[in-house]
């Protein structure tokens, strides 16, 4: 009867072991706007957008090679690759669980009772022993799956987390390369001002030794040139500052880019026709809103993790072994020991704390879900204020750019004007001044402008696949 009894009761724990308590999760599909509230001017089109590689667009093989590096040598992309590794492992842990664990033991004990104590042989005595012990939770409420499904989808957000990662380092990558280019164009501008308003300072002093200006004329050419000036270690100094920034996001020690950079004043330009697609492709781009679904997932499994311990657990136990006090008779078939049966363990009271548990649990996944929520909603502004950015400076760069070229043909005039006699030279600084002012906004604006359509690369998820919000990144 024993022998029918242990095989049927197994059976019929496994049968039953299909069952997991706890909410089952179903995808949550993010809601979002169907289109984008910003019209789409200046050079952004409709249409699905391709954003993987993006940085290829701007047709700049310095920029190339800089994401390249980065890539490999970054410390942040480094450990969040050490995240995924980890997260794996944890799974590993996690499913290791279902399987059986059978540990072996070995014993020799040498010992001599008291002659002092009645009913003991004092006559020392050896025993020698060698076993194995197995025990398996039969996972009858699905506590141990649950484990699993958790740390499943703890790999995958982990793993869109690495992802969103690398969106991040190459959106940062690729604006501090923009800022350093632009730094160049500034300067160089900022030089040939000086050499027109050094000529200035010439003509007043001929003007001055001709009879014909006064001092007040060099003084103030003079002051003019030397303000100049001074605005180039301003500009130089946030030129390596972004030059030590940009090394550190490539894993290098400053001083060691710089015959990468080399020494240019060509501001990347942004790609013609730039297609920007409908807010759910964006969702399907952004590692992070992927990341935070599968967070969720791996939250609502922890609610089936507390649940399954209001419920009793079952076990298979069993251990096999040899026992003898003698080494010449351990392996004799009459010094077997064996055991096998069913056992359970049930936490019958503990003053609430299992249901308080649950609650913890519960209270999590809630957090998970507005979290999940949040992200969609900052997502979808942070395509929104790089719509609106662009739009806007487009627009400021076609006026700065009208009035460069009309502030030139004024310093030329106003220049031959006062060589003649005509104007006072406050006219000659005004004009000086204008120039070189709105020269300096015109390069600031081309690198914003370059830089906004990076940081909406960046929040479409630039630099990744688009794919479903509950697809496996593993697969």
């Amino acid at each position: 009867m024993e022998k029918f009894l242990y095989p049927c009761t197994l059976a019929l724990t496994l049968a039953l072991a299909s069952c997991a308590v706890g909410p089952n999760y179903e995808v949550t599909i993010p809601t979002s706007p169907d289109y984008w509230n910003t019209n789409l001017q200046t050079d952004l089109k409709k249409g699905t957008p391709n954003i993987e590689g993006w940085w290829r667009k701007f047709h700049d093989p310095t920029l190339n090679k800089l994401i390249a590096i980065a890539k490999e040598e970054n410390k942040d992309l480094k450990i969040a690759a050490e995240r995924v590794l980890e997260a794996q492992a944890q799974f590993g842990v996690a499913y290791a669980s279902l399987a059986p664990g059978v540990a072996g033991s070995g014993l020799y004990d040498y010992s001599r009772s008291s002659e002092s104590m009645s009913f003991s042989n004092p006559n020392p005595s050896d025993t020698y022993g060698l076993g194995l012990d197995a025990s398996w939770e039969v996972d009858f409420f699905g506590g141990l799956r649950r484990s699993i499904e958790s740390a499943g989808a703890s790999v995958q957000a982990t793993d869109e987390l690495y992802h969103d990662t690398m969106v991040l380092l190459y959106s940062d990558v690729a604006t501090r390369y923009v800022e350093y280019r632009t730094l160049q164009k500034r300067i160089k501008l900022a030089e040939d001002n000086i050499v027109s308003q050094g000529q200035s300072v010439e003509i007043t002093k001929d003007r001055k030794a001709a009879g014909l200006a006064p001092q007040t004329d060099v003084s103030q050419a003079q002051t003019n040139l030397a303000t100049s000036k001074a605005l180039i270690p301003q500009l130089k100094l946030q030129l390596a500052s972004t030059r030590n920034q940009l090394a550190f996001l490539l894993g290098r020690y400053p001083g060691s880019i710089e015959s990468i950079l080399g020494n240019s004043t060509n501001i990347p330009k942004p790609p013609a026709n730039m297609r920007v697609g409908l807010p759910a492709d964006m969702l399907r781009a952004r590692p992070d809103v992927r990341a935070a679904e599968r967070q969720l997932a791996a939250q609502t499994a922890q609610v089936g993790v507390a649940t399954a311990e209001l419920y009793p657990k079952f076990y298979i136990n069993g251990t096999l072994g040899l026992g003898s006090q003698s080494s010449a008779d351990l392996f004799d078939s009459n010094s077997r020991i064996y055991s096998l049966g069913p056992s359970f363990q049930w936490r019958l009271f503990e003053g609430g704390r299992i249901r308080q548990d649950i609650k913890v649990e519960e209270s999590r996944t809630r957090q998970a879900l507005l979290n999940y929520e949040k992200t969609v909603l900052n997502a979808v502004t942070e395509v929104e204020t790089a719509l609106s950015n662009i739009n806007h400076e487009y627009n400021r760069r076609s006026h700065l750019n009208t009035s460069v070229v009309a502030a030139r043909e004024t310093v030329s005039l106003i220049k031959e004007n006062y060589k003649e006699g005509i104007v006072d030279f406050q006219n000659v600084l005004d004009a000086e001044r204008t120039i070189f002012g709105q020269e300096d906004a015109a390069a600031s604006s081309e690198g914003i402008y370059t830089a906004y359509h990076i940081q909406l690369y960046r929040s479409l998820g630039g630099g990744t696949k688009m794919r479903p919000v509950s697809q496996n990144p593993a697969k």
